[in-house]
């Protein structure tokens, strides 16, 4: 290997309380162990990116540190039988960007069991527009469909739709010829959601019930939730007899103060949705899903694209939730 060292965007802690970010150039030696050494084409911008990125100690505990929870490209070097130089490759979850050197650095290496080969129909860039977000997405729309739930049982909602999770959930339940609709808190977003296919686009307000009363009038067939909290509480009140929730993310709160009635007067069914640590399995039928029947005709429309030099200003960003769809990082840019 010729390359010794490579650029990464690499987070230092200052003080207990600052943490700085900046473009530096890092060693080649000085990655953790792992059977296979990737040189990454492109990465993605996630809310967990930015909590690392920010010093977040319930995402990453040691700095300096390098974030990315989401990397794609070649296989460099590889000491495993399953890889070999030059193969395309797709590495989200597990410990990447967490407290293993991540994505947003030209360069990763990681433990062949967190390696997936690129779906032939899918390419590096699209396979980071999905990246964690659409892989999630994907995951709760297959735990659904597994469940049971089908396009004839009603209305599907889906929450923070317009962030990365939930405009890639819209897309694949609509091409999946489920009825969305598509709850968010940016009104100017509503044209962006009904392109992707959902059929009506409502506030977050119309899915915040804050009264004590333990059910609500059923509407929802299933729904994807991306926010937690009382919009959470609010879904599982509000879902018909044994319907499902796919719960994903805890945007507005990690509390939940629900009773159990919807659970055992409806038959209601809640579903975590762990993406990190998905088995290898489910992971390359949901991969497979999103290169094939799942894949979004207007799947360039849902991504920007930056260097790894307007990494920072983005991260800014998306902590003050002012982004939208999907940012990718384009590590040869």
């Amino acid at each position: 290997m010729a390359v010794k060292t490579f650029r990464a965007m690499v987070v230092h802690k200052a003080d207990d309380s600052i943490f700085e970010r900046r473009i530096s150039e890092r060693s080649v030696e000085e990655l953790p162990g792992g059977e296979v050494l990737i040189r990454v084409r492109y990465s993605s911008l996630n809310y967990k990116d930015a909590l690392s990125a920010s010093g977040h100690k319930g995402v990453t505990r040691q700095y300096p540190h390098t974030p990315g929870i989401d990397a794609s490209g070649i296989v460099e070097e590889s000491t495993h039988d399953d890889f070999y130089p030059g193969e395309e490759v797709i590495v989200t979850g597990y410990d990447l960007g967490m407290n293993t050197s991540g994505g947003f650095g030209e360069f990763i290496r990681v433990p062949a069991a967190w390696v997936v080969k690129r779906p032939g129909s899918l390419s590096l860039r699209e396979a980071m527009i999905y990246g964690t977000a659409g892989f999630t997405a994907a995951q709760s729309v297959f735990r659904l469909t597994a469940y049971g739930i089908t396009p004839e049982h009603g209305e599907v909602l889906v929450t923070g739709a317009s962030g990365g999770v939930g405009s890639h959930s819209v897309a694949i339940l609509s091409r999946c010829g489920f009825h969305v609709v598509a709850a968010s808190g940016k009104a100017k977003e509503k044209d962006f959601l009904l392109t992707l296919g959902a059929k009506e686009v409502i506030s977050r307000d119309a899915v915040t019930d804050t009264s004590v009363r333990p059910l609500l009038k059923a509407r929802w067939a299933a729904a994807i939730d991306t926010v937690g909290g009382p919009i959470l509480e609010t879904i599982i009140k509000s879902t018909k007899h044994r319907g499902a929730i796919a719960c994903c993310g805890n945007v507005a709160s990690a509390d939940l103060r629900i009773t159990i009635f919807p659970f055992i007067l409806r038959g209601v069914s809640l579903f975590g949705i762990d993406s990190a640590n998905c088995p290898m399995p489910d992971r390359l039928r949901v991969w497979e899903k999103l290169a094939s029947e799942w894949k979004a005709a207007n799947l360039d429309s849902l991504a920007t694209e930056i260097s790894l030099d307007a990494l920072d200003h983005h991260i800014a960003l998306i902590l003050q939730g002012k982004l939208k769809g999907r940012v990718i990082v384009n590590l040869e840019k």
